[in-house]
């Protein structure tokens, strides 16, 4: 939820989100800005968290060294979430966990040496959507109020983080360069 204006429903919002212009839950899924920028082709991409600061330094050495435009899509808690300041690493730790948060990094660089550009840096969901959602208000307060369309959103939800993990995967896995058919 966009926090700063009072919490209105935002494009990149997972289904299921409820704030104040929201009330009856986000319905659509959120927008994948990363994906969008990679149909981009030219452009560095990653998307990161501070529960892996490895990962994290990577991306910017790599983004740092990039001859052309780069994007870091970082996962940011706020306290409107519910998330205490004190546990904000175990936060993003559970959004990566849920598959809602995939770590990737892609570079157009590898693709002209014949790989595939796409890295996906995190490994698939040991937990649901679910169980990453329901410790943050955002979600929390939607069932409290509607508790039949929170759980049919969370469900929805589940399934689309499960089906975009699935696809980076499928897409990281791909195999480049001299191997098409002509």
């Amino acid at each position: 939820m966009y926090s700063n204006t009072g919490g209105q429903g935002f494009q990149v919002d997972t289904a299921g989100c409820r704030g104040q212009f929201a009330a009856g839950g986000k319905r659509q899924p959120k927008k994948d800005l990363g994906m969008m920028a990679m149909s981009c082709g030219n452009i560095y991409i990653a998307q990161v968290a501070l529960s892996n600061p490895a990962q994290v330094v990577k991306a910017f050495l790599e983004a740092d060294a990039f001859d052309g435009p780069s994007l870091i899509i970082a996962y940011s808690h706020c306290i409107a979430h519910g998330i205490a300041m004190d546990s904000a690493i175990e936060g993003c730790k559970e959004a990566v966990s849920s598959g809602h948060w995939p770590l990737y990094r892609f570079d157009p660089r590898l693709a002209d040496q014949g790989k595939n550009p796409l890295q996906l840096d995190s490994k698939a969901p040991t937990i649901s959507f679910e169980d990453y959602a329901l410790k943050q208000n955002r979600y929390r307060v939607l069932k409290k109020v509607a508790p039949e369309a929170a759980q049919g959103l969370i469900e929805d939800a589940n399934k689309i983080t499960s089906n975009r993990y699935r696809l980076y995967k499928q897409m990281a896995e791909m195999s480049y360069g001299g191997d098409e058919e002509k």
